[in-house]
């Protein structure tokens, strides 16, 4: 008779992967956030422990302010990103683009104000996602965006799976 040792059930290995600035204008919405002061790893583990996923990467994309045009943020995402590295995580970052925008005021007025525009971010976010799928590098992507662009990520990532 044929007797098998009982295999270990599988933790799925998971790799979160975090659009920041949304991550941002969600906590600022929901929790009256007046910083970017979440600690992304942290909630990655939560869900992946309240799921029974092993976290074995974090990953954090977001645009990143000029020091000239934005001294206080600039500073301020340095030492966020130098905290993310120390703690582990992955971080990805591209400047952010400034240009000057006419706006009209309800009185007639018209102003110009500095706007400031992310851009790629997604795309570099769907790029990793989708090469690390087909790296076999994770179980679960675990996936922190309400960009609706980033779900057809997921029919691709089923289709990789299926694979």
């Amino acid at each position: 008779m044929n007797q098998q040792s009982p295999q270990p059930p599988v933790v799925p290995q998971t790799i979160a992967f975090f659009d920041g600035q949304n991550l941002y204008r969600s906590a600022k919405r929901i929790f009256g956030c007046s910083h970017p002061n979440f600690d992304p790893k942290k909630l990655a583990l939560e869900i992946c422990n309240h799921r029974g996923w092993q976290l074995i990467e974090t990953r954090f994309y977001t645009g990143f302010p000029n020091s000239k045009e934005d001294p206080f943020w600039n500073h301020f995402w340095r030492a966020k990103f130098a905290q993310m590295k120390r703690d582990s995580a992955y971080v990805f970052s591209r400047d952010l683009r400034y240009q000057d925008e006419q706006v009209t005021l309800q009185t007639g007025q018209v102003h110009i104000v500095r706007t400031k525009r992310e851009k790629g971010i997604d795309v570099r976010i769907a790029l990793d996602v989708i090469r690390l799928a087909h790296r076999r590098a994770y179980d679960v992507a675990l996936i922190f965006s309400q960009d609706q662009d980033l779900s057809e990520v997921a029919a691709e990532i089923r289709t990789i799976a299926r694979e």
